[in-house]
């Protein structure tokens, strides 16, 4: 979902600082819709930064006449002036499904059906719905159609065999997560058309940002508020934090794609990347994924109680301490050129100005918002469930006028998150209700008797094989419907605590979203912003994100519900660990940043 949110922006709707900031949301596609509307918040750009160690820095905005041609284009003798220029037929642009990634993913539902002996405990509706299951998912991944697409695809093939009845399987259409993280689109859209979401920002940039690492604070701290209320990560990045940092950047001289990205740019898109999935782990609304993985783990039996609540006690101390420490170990492994930024506070002040007081919408959106997260968080003490809160929120802004029915059909990727999740959720309800799910978790459970390994050991190795097993994914959610379930499943058998493998799974959902330059919406986002060299990226990525694991083991057992399990001794191994790999990490990426400078 985190992936495919990322089409549904349009550069017509997106607040930003300056109007040269508006391409860093075109860099990988072409929106999917397109908004008459203007811009929300008016044009600004900020003025040149100083730095203290150069008096003046490349300005952005300056731009040097085209020089025009000394000759006129010489024409051939041969043809006649009204001869018309020869006609350029340009291929029309291949329609219907990707022939290679086709026959790939029916062939492995093929294969399965087929050719695979069927275990005697699994009866034949539920061998065949499982082959249909996993054509499904190879789909999503090697994508012969867009998923939504192909989700019909295997819905309809469910049916047209008889798998399933038609009343099943369209059953989780009406599932009431699914229509929250629709919802929850909606709401990612108002925050960007208000410009609410940009004011937050600019408010912590003029309080913390008289220097490159209070700068990075100021906006990490930023998204962490409004992540709560904005549950889409790529929304938070595209429509809010992107245009922010490149319009810094910029006025700083620090270029993308230039080695003078190093100057600021570099530091701000990569530390920003990195807390925006600890942001998205911190509370359960944050990131849409979270809700999929909760209805997910309760098909099986994982009922977590107050879901919000839980959610934020057992996250809260390791994402927060990673939030804090993941700027200044960034600014130590990866040092940015210009340490001082002072004028940007001024800078951030102008543009509130500029921007005038808060206007009617933005005060509409923070109650509509403070009303929705407090009834997430008392909605069961009032009886009021989530969804229903978030349909009371929705409602607000259509009857006041911040949103309109045409701001809701025109975001795409909720209708198509509608359609293939719920393809998905259903497919593997019904998986759970036949028999397959069992039968797998007995066939785990009997190979880790044979390992003979702890329940602790099995954790940390299925943890970590569904986090790195991540490389091979580009989307958050498509790696939830493929593995959650199962990887579950496989917990459960092992002994692990239902509870701990649940959130520990989803936690780490959030945090491979950082893993690579390709592994999520946000991702994709803040890459084509083109600061880093992909080298580097990979190296501080990763970095990154075991520091977010080690944080995870050592803290999430003594806050998921369950006793102490883990030693002191451990978890001064686990530390000792991560700071040699911080060491040995260091001058690597510090030489690969030299050799790609050296490159340009």
């Amino acid at each position: 979902m985190e992936s495919l949110a990322l089409h549904s922006f349009s550069t017509a709707t997106t607040t930003s600082f300056s109007l040269s900031s508006r391409t860093s949301l075109c860099f990988r596609s072409k929106p999917i819709t397109k908004s008459s509307q203007p811009s929300i918040s008016p044009s600004f750009s900020f003025p040149t930064l100083r730095s203290p160690l150069k008096p003046l820095l490349f300005s952005p905005l300056s731009k040097q006449p085209i020089p025009k041609p000394l000759l006129s284009p010489i024409h051939s003798t041969s043809q006649s002036d009204n001869t018309p220029p020869p006609e350029t037929t340009t291929s029309p642009p291949p329609q219907g499904a990707k022939l290679l990634p086709f026959i790939i993913s029916i062939s492995i539902g093929l294969f399965l059906r087929f050719v695979v002996p069927r275990p005697v405990e699994v009866t034949p509706q539920a061998w065949q719905l499982l082959a249909i299951f996993l054509s499904t998912i190879a789909g999503l991944v090697l994508s012969p159609l867009p998923v939504g697409a192909w989700a019909f695809l295997g819905l309809t093939t469910s049916i047209v065999t008889r798998t399933l009845p038609f009343a099943t399987a369209f059953g989780a259409f009406t599932n009431d997560i699914i229509w929250l993280i629709v919802i929850s689109f909606f709401f990612a859209r108002g925050f960007v058309k208000t410009g609410l979401g940009d004011r937050i920002a600019t408010y912590f940039v003029k309080w913390l940002g008289k220097s490159t690492l209070g700068l990075s604070y100021g906006l990490t701290l930023s998204e962490a508020l409004i992540a709560p209320a904005m549950p889409s990560t790529t929304a938070r990045a595209g429509g809010v934090f992107l245009p922010i940092i490149k319009s810094l950047s910029l006025s700083a001289g620090s270029r993308p794609g230039d080695p003078s990205s190093r100057k600021l740019g570099s530091y701000l898109v990569q530390s920003q990347f990195q807390c925006s999935a600890n942001s998205s782990a911190l509370f359960l609304t944050a990131a849409a994924q979270n809700l999929l993985c909760l209805k997910l783990a309760e098909e099986l039996g994982i009922i977590v109680s107050s879901p919000w609540v839980s959610w934020f006690k057992a996250a809260s101390l390791p994402a927060l301490v990673a939030l804090l420490a993941t700027p200044l170990i960034l600014y130590t492994l990866y040092p940015p050129e210009t340490k001082d930024t002072p004028e940007a506070p001024a800078m951030a002040a102008k543009k509130l100005e500029h921007m005038g007081p808060v206007r009617r919408n933005e005060w509409i959106m923070v109650g509509t918002m403070l009303l929705a997260v407090t009834l997430w968080v008392c909605g069961e003490t009032f009886g009021i469930p989530s969804v229903v809160a978030a349909m009371i929120g929705l409602s607000i802004l259509l009857l006041l006028g911040v949103l309109d029915w045409d701001d809701c059909l025109s975001e795409k990727s909720a209708w198509d998150t509608l359609a293939w999740f719920a393809v998905l959720v259903g497919m593997a309800g019904q998986l759970t209700n036949l028999g397959i799910v069992s039968w797998m978790s007995g066939c785990v459970a009997k190979i880790l008797q044979c390992l003979s390994l702890s329940w602790p050991a099995a954790f940390a190795v299925l943890q970590a094989s569904y986090f790195f097993i991540h490389y091979l994914f580009a989307s958050q959610t498509g790696h939830v419907g493929a593995l959650y379930s199962a990887f579950l499943a496989m917990h459960l058998a092992a002994g692990v605590p239902g509870v701990l493998a649940a959130l520990a799974l989803a936690y780490n959902t959030n945090l491979f979203g950082a893993l690579t330059h390709y592994s999520s919406g946000q991702a994709a986002v803040y890459y084509g912003g083109v600061f880093l060299f992909p080298c580097v990226w990979a190296i501080l990525s990763l970095s990154l994100s075991l520091m977010h694991l080690c944080l995870l083991a050592y803290d999430l057992p003594f806050h998921a519900t369950i006793k102490p399990v883990f030693s002191c001794n451990y978890k001064l191994l686990l530390l000792n660990t991560y700071l040699l790999h911080l060491w040995v990490c260091t001058r690597p990426c510090l030489l690969l940043d030299e050799m790609g400078k050296k490159s340009e």
